[in-house]
């Protein structure tokens, strides 16, 4: 599970991530957009995140397999 900020930012993190260096990453939103750097982060406003939402439903990118440790 991702985490939603106040102000409705979504900040996805490798770092953060129970699944960071499994095969999940190579079918990963977050690695293909940070280009696999560690530390990168991918911050994502809510326009951006219903973007991305209609992306996936469309099957056009992968879902965000992102889940953040707790």
């Amino acid at each position: 599970m991702t985490s939603t900020h106040r102000d409705g930012t979504l900040i996805i993190s490798c770092d953060t991530c129970i699944m960071r260096a499994t095969v999940a990453c190579d079918d990963c939103m977050v690695t293909a957009m940070c280009g696999g750097a560690p530390h990168d982060a991918v911050v994502l406003d809510l326009a951006e995140q219903r973007a991305v939402r209609l992306l996936v439903d469309a099957g056009l990118v992968p879902a965000l397999r992102h889940r953040e440790a707790m």
